[in-house]
């Protein structure tokens, strides 16, 4: 019972690491545009959305290989373990 609750924390905590790069790119790309429609008082919905889809798309193009690797890393982990979490 404890390898399963360590593999769904190590599972957990691995959805984050990799949910990070793209989250935090798009998060920054978004108070940046914020504070220019803030000081330029331009208020266009699509301003917003197309800056981030670019950075959000390039974040993934640049981090995606990191990404897969440790994704893939997980994957043999798990494999390699499953016999001991069968096993009684």
């Amino acid at each position: 019972m404890h390898q399963l609750t360590s593999l769904t924390q190590q599972a957990l905590y691995l959805v984050l690491l990799t949910a990070a790069p793209p989250v935090l790119v798009s998060l920054l790309v978004g108070v940046t545009i914020s504070v220019l429609q803030a000081t330029t008082q331009i208020q266009e919905q699509t301003l917003s959305f197309a800056p981030k889809l670019i950075a959000v798309f390039g974040t993934l193009g640049f981090a995606g290989a990191w990404i897969g690797t440790q994704l893939l890393r997980f994957t043999y982990r798990i494999f390699d373990q499953f016999p001991n979490l069968v096993a009684p």
